[in-house]
């Protein structure tokens, strides 16, 4: 993707490389890393993200050759630039024992089916609910925020197996999850993925 990079943009990742090295990270890692960091102002994520190059790779050759991207609220989508997202939030509601965001990655997963991506940076219910779902994603950035069930439910995301970004902490948040994925929307594609 072509993408002109503002000077503002520029001068602000010399200034976060000025303070943290991250040279030491894989390409697709790295680049995650560096857009959380700076949508966040927070170096503390370089020591917070949980990931693996190869399930970035992956998800950066699926993301490229056009697989859907399921998001868990409009800030979320909102931040993802340059690429359609799936939003069901709208349309869903809540019931007993389920939540309108758990609602919502039910109906996004009826309309997308397996093979996505998932960007969630809201709802720490989404992101159980996606878990309880036989979706098959390439790549789930599971990156909610807040003090109840948002640790717990990431920790579910990486105990499950699936190809994921994910944190430790109870930071995250839509900006930061958005960040995430647009890492792998800018990353280019033009030359063979160096091996970690």
């Amino acid at each position: 993707m072509n993408r002109v990079v503002h000077p503002i943009e520029e001068e602000s990742y010399r200034r976060l490389r000025a303070r943290l090295d991250t040279s030491h990270f894989p390409p697709l890692t790295r680049a995650v890393v560096e857009r959380v960091i700076h949508s966040a102002a927070d170096l503390e994520y370089a020591d917070d993200l949980v990931m693996a190059e190869a399930d970035l790779e992956k998800a950066h050759a699926a993301l490229h050759a056009g697989a859907p991207v399921v998001v868990d609220v409009e800030m979320v989508a909102a931040g993802i630039t340059r690429r359609e997202t799936v939003c069901r939030l709208r349309d869903a509601v809540a019931g007993p024992g389920l939540t309108r965001s758990a609602h919502a990655i039910r109906l996004a997963y009826e309309q997308v089916g397996p093979g996505a991506l998932w960007v969630i940076g809201n709802a720490p219910t989404a992101l159980e609910e996606l878990l309880t779902l036989d979706a098959s994603p390439v790549l789930v950035i599971g990156l909610p925020v807040g003090f109840v069930g948002a640790v717990e439910s990431k920790a579910a995301l990486r105990e499950s197996g699936l190809p994921a970004v994910s944190n430790v902490s109870e930071k995250g948040g839509s900006a930061v999850a958005s960040a995430a994925l647009n890492a792998l929307l800018y990353h280019p594609t033009s030359h063979p993925q160096e091996k970690s």
